[in-house]
Order: C-alpha cells, then sequence, then structure tokens
C-alpha cells in the first residue's frame, strides 16, 4: 500500500483518534520555524515595510508546506532520517560535509534562541544570568529522562504561547483590508534595503533543520506508511500554522510599528515599542510569543542536529533511549545545551550578534544543498517506490528549491559584501 492509498472508509471518530495519534511532528516543526530569528526577522519586516511583502510570506509558506510533506513522507515510507539516507545514497563526504556546516549553524542558533529567552523575560525583570540557566536545565531535564511522548506533550504546551500573536493583533485593532491586499497584490520595493528584507524572510521561513527534525521525528514516533494519511495532514497544519503566525507578526508590527517609523533590531525592541503605542498588554503578549518560540526552538534545534548527526554516523538516536543507549545522541544535545547558554552569558551583545548572522550566513549556502538532496531522494523509485513524487510535484519542488536557493545565496552574498 502506498501512502496515497486509502484502505476502505473510517469512521469519523476512529479517523479523528487516528490523526490524534499520529499529531506532532508536523505541528512543533512548523512553530518551531517561527524561532527568535523569525520573530525578529518578520517583526522587522512589518515594521520597515507594513503589509506590502505579505505575499513573499503566503508563496514561501507555499514552499515550506510542499519540502515538509515530502521529508515526512520519506521517513514515513523508508524508516530512516533525511541524514541517513543522504549517506546512503550520496556517500560520505557529502553527508560530512552537511553535517559540519548544520552542527555549526544550529550550534549558534541555540544560542540566539537563548537570547530570546533572555529577551522576553527581561521584560519582566528577569535577568539572562538566571532566565538562560533555568530554562536550559528545564530542557535538559525533560528531555534525557522522559519519553517521547511526554516530550511531545510538553512541546504541544509551549506551542500555546504563540495564541498571544493572532490575540495581539485583534487587541492593535488593523486594516484587515490592507492585509488582504498585501496578501494577493505583489509588491518589492528595488531599494537594496527591501530586497535583503525580503531574501530573510524567505530564508527565515525554510530552514535546514526543519527537514532534518520533522523526518527524524517521524521516525522516533514510529509513523509508518499505512498512518502516513493521518501526519500528512499534522505536516499540512504545522506548515500552515507557522505562516499564519508570521502573518500576525507582521500585521502587528505593520499596524503599530510602522506608521511611527520604528526600527526593530530584535523581537524584544518590538515588544517594548508596542508598550507605549499599543498598551502594556500588547507588548506583554508580544513578549509571551517570543518566549515561547525561542523555548520550543531551544529544544528543537539542538535535537534536530543530535538526530542528524547520529542518523549520518549510524549512532544509535533517540528522545525515548537513554545515556547509555544513546550516549553521542544524548552527548551532543547536552553539548549544545550548555554552549549555547554559555555564549548568552558570557559573550558581549555585539559578538553574539555576529555570531548569528554567520550562521544564517551558513544555513544560506546550506538549503540549497539540502534541497536538492530532499527532491532527489523523494523522486527515487528504488528508495520510496510508488510513493515517491510523481513528475508534477517533482517539477513544483524543484522550482521551489530553485527559488529557494537563489534568494537564499542571494541573502549570503548581499550580507558578506554588507549591501543593505
Amino acid at each position: 500500500m502506498t501512502v496515497r492509498a486509502i484502505r476502505g472508509r473510517v469512521p469519523r471518530k476512529a479517523a479523528f483518534m487516528a490523526f490524534l495519534a499520529v499529531m506532532g511532528p508536523g505541528l512543533i516543526t512548523g512553530f518551531a520555524g517561527n524561532d527568535a530569528g523569525g520573530v525578529t526577522t518578520y517583526t522587522a519586516v512589518g515594521a520597515r515595510y507594513g503589509y506590502s511583502l505579505l505575499w513573499l510570506l503566503f508563496l514561501s509558506t507555499a514552499g515550506l508546506v510542499v519540502i515538509q510533506e515530502m521529508c515526512a513522507r520519506m521517513g514515513a515510507v523508508t524508516g530512516k532520517g533525511l541524514s541517513d539516507l543522504i549517506r546512503e545514497r550520496f556517500g560520505v563526504r557529502w553527508t560530512i560535509v552537511a553535517m559540519l556546516a548544520l552542527l555549526v549553524a544550529n550550534g549558534t542558533n541555540v544560542a540566539a534562541e537563548y537570547a530570546g529567552i533572555a529577551a522576553s523575560l527581561g521584560l519582566l525583570g528577569v535577568p539572562s544570568s538566571v532566565s538562560v540557566p533555568v530554562a536550559g536545565i528545564a530542557i535538559w531535564v525533560l528531555v534525557v529522562f522522559f519519553s517521547y511522548r511526554i516530550v511531545e506533550r510538553a512541546l504541544f504546551v509551549v506551542i500555546l504561547a504563540f495564541v498571544a500573536y493572532p490575540i495581539t493583533a485583534v487587541i492593535v485593532h488593523p486594516d484587515w483590508g490592507g492585509v488582504a491586499t498585501g496578501l494577493v497584490l505583489p509588491t518589492l520595493s528595488i531599494e537594496q534595503a527591501a530586497l535583503i528584507a525580503a531574501l530573510a524572510l524567505v530564508g527565515t521561513t525554510i530552514t535546514p533543520y526543519m527537514q532534518f527534525y520533522i523526518q527524524a521525528s517521524i521516525v522516533d514516533k514510529g509513523i509508518d506508511e499505512a498512518q502516513y494519511g493521518y501526519a500528512r495532514l499534522d505536516v499540512l497544519l504545522g506548515a500552515l500554522l507557522t505562516g499564519v503566525n508570521a502573518l500576525f507578526m507582521i500585521v502587528v508590527a505593520g499596524h503599530v510599528l510602522f506608521p511611527e517609523g520604528v526600527i526593530v533590531n530584535s523581537a524584544a525592541d518590538a515588544a517594548r515599542a508596542l508598550v507605549p503605542l499599543a498598551g502594556a498588554q500588547a507588548g506583554l503578549l508580544f513578549g509571551i510569543g517570543l518566549f515561547g518560540a525561542s523555548l520550543l526552538a531551544a529544544t528543537v534545534m539542538p535535537l534536530s542536529t543530535s538526530y542528524a548527526i547520529c542518523e549520518a554516523f549510524g549512532w544509535e538516536s533517540g528522545i525515548s533511549k537513554n545515556f547509555s543507549e544513546a550516549p553521542v545522541f544524548m552527548g551532543l544535545f547536552t553539548l549544545l545545551l550548555v554552549a549555547g547558554g554559555i555564549v548568552v552569558v558570557l559573550f558581549p551583545q555585539q559578538l553574539l550578534i555576529q555570531l548569528i548572522l554567520a550562521s544564517q550566513a551558513i544555513n544560506g549556502l546550506l538549503l540549497p544543498v539540502v534541497l536538492a538532496f530532499i527532491l532527489r531522494l523523494a523522486s527515487d523509485r528504488s528508495i520510496m517506490g510508488g510513493s515517491a513524487n510523481g513528475r508534477i510535484t517533482t517539477t513544483i519542488g524543484w522550482g521551489i528549491a530553485a527559488i529557494a536557493s537563489l534568494l537564499s545565496v542571494g541573502y549570503v552574498v548581499m550580507t558578506l559584501l554588507g549591501i543593505g
């Protein structure tokens, strides 16, 4: 049976329960994509360009849906993670290059998530010397001492913080007609800063670690080909909801900050700026959303890295395994958490910003390679059998990969040249 097949009619209640049983990997991966860097990018875009780039968010979200679905399908059909398939199909050399780039980029981004936690709790007067260690220990205890099912449920609770963004949008009463226009009417200034913003928006929507994580979590949860019909809905919802939440971030910043000409360099800047312009409630809600986004990504990003590297080299991996069963997986996860926390607490803010920019550049260069791997693997019938991409899906996928890759590499080049 292929993932496209449906075996008879399933009663609605039974179908709903089956969906609940597999729900998780898609939703968690999608929301984790709106991490601290994503919140910063979306709010900065809204503050500087209002609703004018919403159409680009719409297109990049559609691209994310297609790519995430391919990775989840590969996990369900093969029972293997993405880096495992890359090693088998393309050899060890390519795998080592991809894993080194992923390790450097994600290791730095873990620090960025801690910075988001520190900034959000800093709005309540909690110093980073307290918030960062407490968050790191809580994440470590959750992953190391509890099963996959419990970790997944805990992450679902964290996801509830994202409700803060639509609530904030309702509070500030934006121009929904203008929002609709921004979604369907493509406009883009030819000035360099606007091009940089457009490139960053696409780059923060589709990131390599999301592809590695969703496939690994599908495998870790034990979702197989027969269950994939329900898992596919989870993937679709996760990708769409990450786009919807990003839209609310841009809408809030576009409505409140754009008319005032407020410059946003971080999500915490946006939360602080909202207080005098839209009220303390709006600022607090935005800070809550930032905390949830950062905490979720601070858990998922090191997990994604540990999954990918362990799969690539044949080491045991899995949240439900302990240190003795998966020492490299748990050790690498621990190392990333500790290193990220140390960087945020001890290093100057300016150096942290430079490290984050460097990690974004690495991600930008890694994305085209990862997308090429995904497209070739998902279209390979020797691997996927009857569940391989068809001609239409393959064409759409390569089109998305080409556009995302060009934009991503363009962002890296312009950043390195200091343009914008």
